[in-house]
């Protein structure tokens, strides 16, 4: 019988604990605030930014809300940032994606104070990652680590295959892998002989961006499967990038989707946003 990686009930587990925190500073007279930007009206980026507006409000951190019509200019939306950048009570920024065709997503990134990047995408956190200082991560990698450690899966000396090289997941998680001693190789569409590899993996992260891509034939028996893919299926039911009720009785863990790795994404951004009192003291 496989574990079921719950990760609804362990990003609860860390928002609970964060909330803790939060109080402990506020008693210290520090108030921690994130600053949320939406261009546009994209109904799934609305849900994601109603989603990170609640999550603030439970554990304490003050929230601004910034909802700005799909026609704003870049400079507009530069001036904004800006302005966050160099107010002293906003410790995070946040600009979600996907922005309007108008807009250059990499320069208003590259605009954010990398001291209150806490979604992890500027260069610098990303160049801090890899040569293992102090930084802010990639919310969802961060999240599959906590996934893996707070449900008693060993990562040191492990085999693990990443399934995907985006700069968002599949690059991040693989050196945060590394950093947890593991083994790793990161496949991608021009790899050769996947099966062959993904077979050899103690623990698989899929993230492909292809709906039910990976089945049993990819996976070696016993193998923990994290999925990092969320999709509508035909009957309009979500799904991940993994066949669940194929690779299930293959496996020694695996996440759900929804359920699994989705809800943490929002959590170790809530992490990061209390990390910003430390980690602006260090970049």
């Amino acid at each position: 019988m496989y574990q079921l990686i719950d990760g609804k009930a362990i990003s609860q587990e860390i928002k609970a604990e964060l909330k803790e925190k939060v109080e402990s500073l506020r008693q210290q007279g520090i108030e921690i605030c994130m600053a949320v930007i939406q261009v546009g009206s994209d109904a799934a980026s609305s849900v994601y930014v109603n989603n990170k507006e609640k999550a603030c409000a439970y554990i304490g951190i003050r929230s601004l809300a910034y909802r700005l019509p799909e026609e704003t200019t870049e400079e507009e939306l530069l001036k904004l940032v800006r302005e966050l950048n160099a107010r002293e009570d906003v410790n995070g920024i946040l600009v979600q994606l996907p922005l309007p065709r108008q807009i250059n997503e990499e320069k208003i990134l590259l605009t954010i104070d990398p001291s209150k990047d806490v979604d992890g995408f500027h260069p610098m956190n990303v160049g801090n990652l890899s040569i293992g200082r102090p930084g802010f991560v990639s919310c969802t990698p961060a999240g599959v680590i906590q996934l893996l450690k707070r449900s008693g899966i060993e990562i040191e000396g492990k085999e693990c295959v990443v399934l995907g090289r985006s700069n968002i997941v599949g690059k991040p998680m693989a050196m945060l892998l590394l950093r947890e001693n593991a083994t790793v190789t990161v496949c991608h569409s021009r790899t050769r002989n996947l099966k062959e590899i993904t077979r050899r993996a103690d623990i698989l992260i899929v993230a492909v961006g292809k709906p039910k891509f990976i089945d049993a034939d990819y996976v070696k028996e016993g193998a923990v499967v994290i999925d990092v893919g969320i999709h509508r299926n035909e009957d309009h039911k979500l799904c991940g990038d993994v066949d669940f009720e194929s690779v299930a009785s293959h496996v020694s863990a695996i996440t759900p989707v929804p359920g699994g790795v989705g809800p943490m994404t929002i959590a170790m951004l809530m992490n990061n946003c209390v990390e910003s009192i430390e980690k602006s003291r260090t970049l």
